[in-house]
């Protein structure tokens, strides 16, 4: 078995399966034609340029597609890049099938789920248990399985589930530390802060923006869920109010995509774990292709910085 995408050291050739993360269509100076391919595996993705191609090549290496590549990884502007030298679609005959390119969340669907419904089983506030336990169940298989963004962080299958979960464990910790913070606020705005992307995104192979993802945003998506949650249980008070609010403001910012600034302690708390846990996923992610005594690549999510991994670091 051939080691990962991302693996792979400047000068190496490869001659593997991969699946079609995305295609653009672009045109070159010469005024042809080109696609750009971004190709993925378990470990990552590799952007390819295939020149000269053809009217029907949009079509065969259109996303979720599986193609055998034979190239050589060179770098351009700092990054690895697939040179190809050869691409094919694969068939019927390929011992390949699309779950064996994407990279799954390292904790069990079921396993999430566990964890999860514990927390709610945790909350005493009637109200916001049952809008949250209401909006999981409606939702669950979809929650389970998609990721948590199209990139920068926990862009995996499940990603958006485990994101969920790793959040619930540092709220858990922090609320420990300050009990102040009432807790079913805080594990009821984790766990419904990104639930709109399931609706916002297209699923959980090759994910794009849906319609609504692009016009509405997964904020707007799930203020209005809470508040239709609330209607058909039957549910009037604050606790609507402050959950939405919750959601609205976990961005932290007006020019980071949050209509209203946090409020409440329990949303400025939310922000600040959301931000951590996002943040350590990119670093984790950046880092483990990486030996010690070398920078990252640039990580555009983080202030386009290269991270080093010291010497002693295992």
């Amino acid at each position: 078995m051939s080691k990962g995408i991302v693996f792979y050291d400047v000068g190496e050739q490869i001659d593997v399966y991969l699946l079609v993360k995305s295609c653009t269509k672009g045109i070159a100076s010469n005024g042809k034609p080109f696609l750009t391919l971004i190709l993925q595996d378990q470990t990552g993705d590799i952007e390819a340029k295939l020149w000269d191609c053809t009217p029907e090549s949009e079509q065969v290496y259109k996303a979720q597609s599986i193609v055998k590549v034979y190239g050589d990884i060179h770098s351009y502007r700092g990054k690895n890049q697939l040179k190809l030298r050869s691409i094919r679609p694969s068939n019927e005959t390929d011992p390949v099938d699309v779950s064996d390119f994407l990279e799954v969340a390292p904790l069990a669907q079921d396993e999430m789920m566990s964890k999860i419904t514990q927390y709610i089983f945790e909350m005493k506030n009637p109200n916001i248990q049952r809008i949250t336990r209401h909006l999981v169940k409606k939702y669950q298989q979809s929650f389970l399985e998609y990721p948590a963004a199209t990139k920068n962080h926990h862009e995996f299958v499940s990603g958006l589930a485990y994101h969920v979960v790793s959040m619930l464990d540092l709220a858990k910790v922090i609320s420990g530390l300050y009990p102040s913070l009432d807790t079913d606020l805080l594990y009821s705005g984790v766990i419904l802060h990104d639930l709109g992307k399931v609706m916002e995104l297209s699923g959980p192979v090759a994910t794009v923006y849906t319609t609504e993802g692009n016009l509405l945003g997964h904020i707007t998506i799930m203020v209005n869920e809470i508040g239709k949650a609330a209607e058909e249980l039957g549910i009037k008070g604050e606790e609507v109010t402050v959950l939405q609010h919750i959601v609205l403001s976990h961005h932290g910012k007006a020019e980071w995509g949050s209509p209203k600034p946090p409020l409440i302690k329990e949303a400025e708390i939310l922000h600040y774990i959301d931000n951590l846990d996002a943040k350590m996923n990119m670093l984790d992610r950046a880092l483990e292709r990486v030996k010690p005594g070398e920078f990252s690549d640039r990580v555009f999510a983080l202030e386009n910085r290269s991270f080093y991994k010291p010497t002693f670091h295992k």
